[in-house]
């Protein structure tokens, strides 16, 4: 069940369907990006984002779901692809993300991915 809630969240996401993915969080939801980015609002996410892609999608290749006390964990793995800010292509990135839910809600979203790498290199940036 979380499995699924984090797939529709990141859908949400990458449509940019803000009011259907604000349905999964928390009100106090924080998240933390690669370099330590803490935000605590999806509109702090989307404009952090556009100085760094034009868009990013997920290929998921699994989810793994246990239970720590109150909470439920969800590991996201997969890929992502997408465009870069000059048009070239971003494919294949790995990614790893981490939601902690309470409540049937996310609270906490860390991400870790190699985007960065990526996006310094000549033939991606």
């Amino acid at each position: 069940m979380s499995a699924d809630k984090v797939r529709e969240y990141l859908r949400a996401m990458e449509e940019r369907d803000l009011e259907r993915a604000r349905t999964f969080l928390a009100p106090d939801f924080t998240m933390m990006f690669p370099g330590g980015v803490t935000m605590a609002s999806l509109d702090e996410l989307v404009e952090w984002s556009k100085g760094r892609y034009r868009s990013i999608t997920k290929t998921f290749e699994d989810f793994d779901v246990f239970e720590d006390g109150g909470d439920t964990v969800v590991y996201s793995t997969g890929m992502l692809n997408g465009e870069a800010l000059d048009g070239s292509m971003i494919s294949e990135v790995r990614y790893i993300d981490r939601f902690i839910f309470r409540d049937g809600l996310i609270v906490d979203q860390q991400v870790w991915n190699d985007l960065a790498d990526v996006l310094t290199q000549p033939s991606a940036a």
